[in-house]
């Protein structure tokens, strides 16, 4: 008995997927039917081109949405993931003369500048010529073979209305029909998407190197301001404070023989000024890179940063948990990055950090949760697509959750092996 629930919701469940896969396999074929009923129905030797023009922009219109689809569906129903890799579009900048620059044109307003390059870059988008392809060929491979149980439901109920010998014959077959491929038939939508809605090498390789180049642009920004704090920093402070510090050791010893008590007291000053000057150059290594990370690992600099932060935070993480040693700095300046922001953006008060590997022993994980008023997203040029960026020079990735009213939670992943 359970056997025979289990295949009647297996029928059903099959039935109605292959309904939507045709459904949405043929969305492009039938403006195409329709293109030409209305060639025919027009009967002028100039007929086709406003139908034919109609098709082609209704063909570019229905590409990509019926592509993500496509991978909704696949993704809903078998778990696969087919990644859409559509370039993403770049940030616009408003010019001294007023103007918007997109990158390749001047535009009155921001949204005209945005309009355009979404435009230039559908074009020149090798993706958009692959969801045309698709939409192809999923009506002559997906779309037929999930057409079947419909089809066969359609003929049963046709058969079974005409009282005829014939009739109930095929009622009887496309009835059997049915139920039969309702199972299976919408199951090749998988195969499909994967083989030719995945991006091609060349396609991969290509975005690789952009994503490479615009990470070497930012290692090179940050290097290049992290060089300039570290030049302030000694000079406006250590620096000065040991210059300080020579002219009174050169005073003192003026008058060492002639007001020895002066002397001392300029001594005594000097002294302070040293023990200053050493904090301050500590304090500046300390933020090129903490002694506890470097001495302790990710976890107890972790711990520490988190008695040291205004919230209320708690860590938990495994015991024995080293990494190798530039990706133990990302995580730890990230995980630094994202409490700031949830105390100075989100009016947070508790937060929950948690660090532990994957399943299987490759990836190191990194939860940041807090309790604030959420809408944190990841904007171009914000510290969010910063972090992000930082983290893909290791093929890192950054999941962000944080809808309106909280709570925000961030997750940093990183390809791994634990020392």
């Amino acid at each position: 008995m359970r056997q025979v629930v289990s295949w009647s919701a297996s029928v059903c469940v099959g039935f109605v997927r292959a309904c939507v896969v045709t459904v949405v396999a043929m969305l492009v074929p039938a403006v195409w039917a329709g293109a030409v009923a209305l060639m025919i129905w027009w009967a002028n030797p100039w007929s086709w081109i406003v139908p034919i023009v109609w098709a082609c922009i209704g063909t570019f219109a229905l590409s990509r949405p019926v592509c993500r689809i496509f991978r909704f569906l696949v993704a809903r129903w078998t778990t696969t993931v087919v990644p859409a890799g559509y370039r993403e579009v770049g940030p616009v900048t408003r010019m001294s003369t007023g103007y918007w620059w997109n990158g390749s044109s001047y535009s009155r307003t921001s949204k005209e500048a945005r309009e355009d390059q979404e435009l230039r870059l559908r074009w020149s988008d090798p993706a958009t010529w692959r969801d045309l392809r698709f939409t192809a060929i999923a009506p002559i491979t997906a779309g037929v073979l999930s057409a079947v149980p419909p089809a066969a439901v359609a003929a049963a109920v046709l058969g079974f209305v005409h009282a005829t010998l014939f009739g109930v014959v095929v009622g009887v077959l496309g009835s059997v029909v049915a139920v039969a491929t309702a199972p299976y038939a919408w199951r090749t939508v998988e195969p499909v998407a994967v083989r030719f809605l995945s991006a091609s090498s060349a396609m991969v390789l290509a975005d690789r190197v952009d994503e490479l180049t615009a990470q070497r642009a930012d290692t090179t920004v940050a290097q290049a301001a992290e060089i300039r704090r570290i030049e302030r920093d000694l000079h406006d402070g250590a620096q000065a404070r040991l210059v300080a510090l020579g002219l009174s050791l050169a005073t003192a010893e003026k008058l060492m023989e002639t007001d020895p008590d002066q002397a001392k007291a300029l001594m005594r000053k000097a002294r302070a000024g040293a023990a200053l000057s050493l904090t301050e150059i500590r304090e500046l290594v300390q933020g090129i890179s903490p002694p506890v990370l470097t001495e302790r690992g990710l976890v107890d600099a972790v711990r520490a940063l988190a008695l040291d932060s205004p919230l209320e935070a708690e860590v938990d993480a495994a015991a024995r948990l080293r990494l190798d040693p530039v990706i133990e700095s990302a995580l730890y300046f990230g995980i630094a990055e994202l409490l700031t922001n949830a105390a100075k953006h989100a009016d947070a008060t508790r937060a929950r950090i948690l660090l532990a590997r994957d399943d299987t022993d490759t990836e190191v994980v990194v939860d940041v949760e807090d309790d604030g008023r959420g809408g944190a997203d990841v904007r171009a040029g914000g510290g969010l697509a910063g972090l992000r960026r930082r983290l893909a020079v290791f093929d890192g990735t950054l999941e962000v959750t944080s809808p309106a009213g909280g709570p925000t939670r961030v997750r940093m992943m990183v390809p791994c092996e634990s020392l």
